[in-house]
């Protein structure tokens, strides 16, 4: 089973040691889809967020974090019961992983970490270095009370072998991304390339799902909003106008491949208001 990952670190083509750090996370991100999917997972979650995107629908950004919503409210999920599905699939590609749950249970979003050093020393890598291995991380992230109104549907995948995953659709997987950029109370870039990247795929974000999400929490929560376009467009205008822009870019540039750090260069007031008033065009 190791060849099979060794052949998928060859379609990376990693020109320096971050580009392998990278590629050797996004296989153990994939690895880590199918042993949760061999565990029963994707019956209770769905995959949202950027990984998500950059695995289903080729958004051109590394995504550090596996980000998950379960379809039904439950304060009593815990990681846990997954650690034992995802340690039995991982070793049978000769991944030894390890597992900790990192969540709170008066916390609605879980967390737990998944840490591994036997893949770089087993795979053909240019750039290892014996003398200071790096440890890989990934984080599972799951909203264990999401707000209502998403859409899912299941997508198929044949990495590391043919499978399934239940996803959250792209105009809801929007909508929550738009609560993030509306509502984070610190500045991402990369909430704005993907705002930029949903905007050229001409996608519609599901209102009512993120009007259920600003009335759950942010500075909108129990305000009763009901969302609608020019609603949307005025609250992204006024935030555009606060954010340094140039603080924004220097944030996603290292998670871009070079050919889309130029456009970087494009990023302030009037490009993102031009990308609203294209959205609001659209509905």
């Amino acid at each position: 089973m190791i060849d099979l990952l060794r052949q998928r670190l060859q379609t990376y083509a990693a020109g320096n040691a971050l580009q392998e750090q990278q590629a050797l996370k996004e296989i153990l991100q994939e690895l880590a889809l199918y042993g949760l999917w061999r565990g029963g997972f994707f019956d209770v979650a769905a995959f949202q967020g950027g990984t998500s995107l950059r695995i289903l629908h080729g958004l051109p950004r590394f995504s550090e974090d596996l980000d998950f919503i379960l379809l039904k409210p439950n304060p009593d999920f815990q990681w846990q019961p997954y650690f034992a599905s995802l340690t039995s699939v991982l070793a049978q590609f000769g991944v030894r992983c390890e597992l900790t749950e990192r969540s709170r249970m008066d916390q609605a979003v879980r967390h737990a970490m998944l840490k591994d050093t036997s893949m770089a020393r087993q795979l053909d890598l240019s750039f290892f270095d014996a003398s200071t291995p790096a440890k890989l991380k990934v984080k599972l992230e799951i909203d264990t009370n999401p707000p209502d109104g998403t859409g899912t549907r299941w997508q198929y995948l044949d990495f590391p072998l043919d499978f399934e995953v239940c996803a959250q659709d792209l105009p809801s997987n929007f909508a929550l991304k738009l609560h993030a950029l509306l509502c984070r109370p610190y500045l991402k870039g990369r909430d704005w390339f993907d705002f930029a990247w949903y905007c050229k795929q001409k996608t519609q974000p599901n209102l009512l799902h993120l009007s259920q999400a600003l009335n759950q929490a942010g500075p909108w929560k129990g305000q009763n909003l009901l969302i609608d376009s020019q609603w949307l467009a005025d609250a992204l205008k006024a935030k555009i106008s606060s954010i340094h822009w140039p603080q924004a870019a220097q944030d996603v540039a290292p998670f871009l491949p070079a050919a889309e750090q130029v456009s970087l260069t494009l990023w302030g007031e009037r490009f993102f208001n031009d990308k609203v008033s294209r959205l609001l065009l659209a509905a």
